[in-house]
């Protein structure tokens, strides 16, 4: 693994109070699983940093190893990884999604 390349994810993830490293952009998501991620986030009514992991292919093959989890999308909200699109579609239904979003932007 590459020293900048981990010094930049650990930097997005840090700076970035929600940040969801997934496959296309939320406009255009190029997996079903990001589009589907993006679907709850977007519900949950607030702004979510991304980054574009086939755009990326450094953070693409650092990132699985950085948070040992194999797939993308990958959730991180305030700092911590929240975990992919089972787990956010998931939370989202149970209602637990949308409460840790807001106080993630709130404590930002």
């Amino acid at each position: 693994m590459s020293e900048d390349i981990l010094d930049t994810i650990k930097e997005q993830i840090e700076a970035n109070p929600i940040i969801l490293y997934m496959k296309g952009s939320p406009a255009a998501p190029q997996c079903g699983f990001s589009a589907q991620t993006v679907q709850c986030l977007v519900a949950c009514g607030q702004r979510f940093a991304y980054v574009d992991i086939l755009s990326n292919p450094e953070i693409r093959a650092t990132l699985p190893q950085y948070a040992n989890w194999p797939t993308f999308p990958q959730l991180y909200v305030s700092g911590e990884l929240v975990g992919g699109c089972d787990i956010i579609t998931e939370m989202f239904e149970s209602g637990e999604l949308e409460p840790l979003i807001k106080s993630a932007v709130e404590a930002a």
